[in-house]
């Protein structure tokens, strides 16, 4: 076994690249960097019924996003295991030929009829002692030795199987090709992994891996199973019920030092009184031993206060051009020459202490972008309905006809109308910024209104009065 340690990622390209794969991978990643080790990524395409080129490109682009990168020195790969099939098919021979499988002939429903008349589940060890050899039909079996086998869990502590509840287990096909199992271990005995550290879910397979790594002559690697993730019904999270793909993540601008953050702290916490910190301590202070085993919930609001977070964080200038990116997308609602950098760069501080994912920023900033932005029309209508909008409104647009334009004269006037019809500054601002930008939420009102300018201020007040008499 190395004396270096030797940690691997093993994704199957079926689909977009979960967050709890996601997890996984940082887990080992971190773990490699902490210890000097590798991080080996393996991709097991054995699948070829649902395999695809993009969903291996996915998930290489998805491991750098997170940052975990391929060009680093600790990064190896990434390895197909389609490629080693014939050095699983050896390593299966080579089993039988110590007498650690044999060959079985039976058909599923001849070990159901046979399994139903005994009341047992499952196949029986019918052909263990009947010689057979390799022939048409015949799979090849793992021969389960009896008594226990104990997995010593880095996460689980000792895990204790009774091999009496373990089937000996296929490990080629009739046509003669390998079953997951035996691709997996061999690939870790060839690749000299030296720890596992992976999904809850493949613990039920970790005593017949571990059976099939001493069967064929090599010290098992240290086995650590992390906790599923939940949603808030605390059930797995699952592809067709949950967002679950970091890609849709990264596309609705959660920043990927907040999913890398908020990823860590499933399961396992930073030291001190806050869970957001920087990577730099959580990869001086994970530890396997000291991830919780129980499982852990996925929550989506919380991830976008991390997120929040770490937008604020940001340097202007790297908001501004992360935003940008944002503004310039497929996302964006407007033509691009209709878009001003430089408009929103004078909105951006504003803006940046309101969003929790970048994907925000356009309907924050539209109306800048937009002849006419588009209306909320509940919010209008009930806005519109008080006494006081249209005629505060009318002394508005005839005050901004005579003012310096810029934000204190421009405050300072809707704060004169709103005294002289008693409605205080906040409640006369609802209709103003439906009129202006088209929603009831949004930055601070009067510093856009200026960079929007007079007459574009003056022709959205009117036609919103325009439009309430309709």
């Amino acid at each position: 076994m190395s004396t270096s340690p030797r940690y691997r990622f093993a994704p199957s390209p079926t689909g977009y690249f979960h967050v709890g794969g996601a997890r996984t991978a940082l887990y080992n990643w971190l773990l490699a960097l902490k210890n000097n080790g590798t991080f080996v990524l393996r991709i097991e395409d054995t699948d070829e019924s649902r395999n695809e080129p993009q969903w291996t490109q996915g998930i290489i682009d998805a491991l750098a996003w997170i940052g975990i990168d391929s060009k680093d020195s600790h990064f190896e790969g990434p390895y197909f295991q389609s490629t080693y099939a014939a050095e699983h098919v050896a390593a299966a021979h080579k089993l039988f030929e110590s007498g650690n499988a044999y060959y079985c002939d039976q058909t599923s429903e001849q070990i159901q009829e046979r399994a139903k008349a005994a009341g047992l589940n499952g196949y029986d060890g019918f052909s263990r002692d009947r010689k057979l050899g390799p022939g048409l039909g015949h799979v090849l079996r793992f021969r389960v030795p009896e008594g226990k086998t104990i997995v010593h869990d880095t996460v689980r502590g000792a895990v204790e199987f009774d091999n009496t509840t373990i089937e000996d287990f296929v490990l080629l096909r009739s046509n003669g090709t390998p079953v997951f199992l035996i691709a997996n271990v061999v690939d870790d005995i060839t690749m000299n992994i030296t720890h596992v550290v992976r999904a809850e879910e493949h613990l039920p397979n970790t005593p017949k891996q571990q059976m099939l790594w001493e069967a064929l002559g090599h010290q098992p690697p240290v086995w650590a199973h992390v906790p599923v993730l939940v949603n808030e019904q605390r059930k797995k999270l699952s592809k067709r019920r949950d967002k679950v793909a970091v890609e849709q993540y990264r596309e609705e601008g959660i920043l990927p030092e907040a999913m890398i953050n908020y990823l860590m702290t499933l399961g396992w916490a930073p030291s001190g009184d806050t869970e957001i910190v920087p990577l730099q301590q959580i990869q001086d202070e994970f530890r396997l031993e000291d991830v919780n085993h129980s499982p852990a919930f996925f929550d989506i609001k919380k991830l976008q206060a991390f997120n929040g977070e770490y937008i604020r964080l940001m340097t202007p200038e790297r908001f501004i051009a992360a935003a940008n990116e944002v503004l310039t997308s497929a996302a964006a609602t407007w033509p691009a020459e209709q878009y001003k950098p430089e408009l929103f760069a004078a909105m951006a501080s504003l803006v940046q202490t309101r969003v929790v994912v970048m994907a925000e920023v356009v309907a924050m900033v539209d109306f800048l972008f937009l002849e006419e932005p588009p209306i909320d029309e509940a919010a209008f209508t009930k806005s519109f309905s008080s006494d006081f909008a249209q005629p505060t409104l009318t002394e508005i647009a005839e005050a901004f006809e005579r003012i310096d334009w810029n934000v204190e004269s421009i405050k300072a006037a809707v704060e004169e109308v709103g005294a002289r019809h008693d409605v205080k500054l906040g409640k006369l601002q609802g209709p103003l910024r439906i009129a202006i930008t088209g929603r009831p939420v949004g930055p601070p009102l009067f510093e856009p209104i200026e960079l929007l300018g007079r007459q574009e201020s003056l022709r959205r007040i009117r036609a919103a009065l325009v439009r309430a008499t309709a």
